[in-house]
């Protein structure tokens, strides 16, 4: 059964019924200078979707994004100040509330990802053996290349079984450069 067709409000500017359609609500993001280079932190409501290296791969649509948010937004605020402090080897870790939006699978991937520790690095198929599902590494490494949420859920830290730095949607200068940072690689 298909849904019954609701026709166009006439007060609404073409497309602007499919905009707000697809802007989740409470959206708003903040670009950020870093070291690493320009990024952008997402959020919806309450919690942090999405941060990501500004022209990577997988960078959402701006319609998905919501307002820039100026400072004063205290979870952007508090995100930023982190981002920035971690880049910085200031801090060794995240503490923001999260909500990524993804496949189940994805999400279990995800999952995974935030328990690899500082300093550490894993590999695609020990990912894929740790789901139970050894054969998926392609679908892991698929996953880990749609994560939202870069460097907080640290896809940095996943290499090919020959441990060669293999794709990175913010880049493998910056790949490298977060392993340095981290103490997993030797500068």
């Amino acid at each position: 059964m298909t849904a019954p067709h609701t026709p166009p409000d006439p007060d609404l500017p073409v497309g602007a019924a499919e905009a707000a359609a697809s802007t989740p609500p409470g959206a708003r993001h903040r670009r950020v200078r870093t070291p690493l280079g320009p990024y952008l932190i997402a959020a919806e409501s309450g919690a942090v979707t999405g941060v990501w290296r500004e022209e990577q791969s997988h960078f959402p649509s701006s319609d998905r994004l919501g307002e820039e948010a100026p400072s004063g937004d205290p979870l952007l605020d508090t995100a930023e100040s982190q981002l920035l402090a971690y880049i910085a080897g200031e801090r060794d870790g995240f503490d923001l509330p999260l909500a990524p939006r993804g496949t189940p699978f994805q999400q279990s991937v995800w999952t995974l990802l935030q328990q690899i520790p500082r300093g550490a690095t894993t590999t695609y198929g020990q990912l894929a053996r740790e789901l139970g599902r050894p054969r998926a590494a392609q679908a892991v490494g698929a996953a880990v290349g749609a994560n939202p949420i870069s460097i907080v859920v640290p896809c940095h830290r996943v290499l090919a079984t020959s441990g060669a730095m293999t794709g990175y949607a913010g880049g493998i200068e910056t790949k490298q450069a977060l392993l340095i940072l981290e103490g997993a690689l030797l500068a």
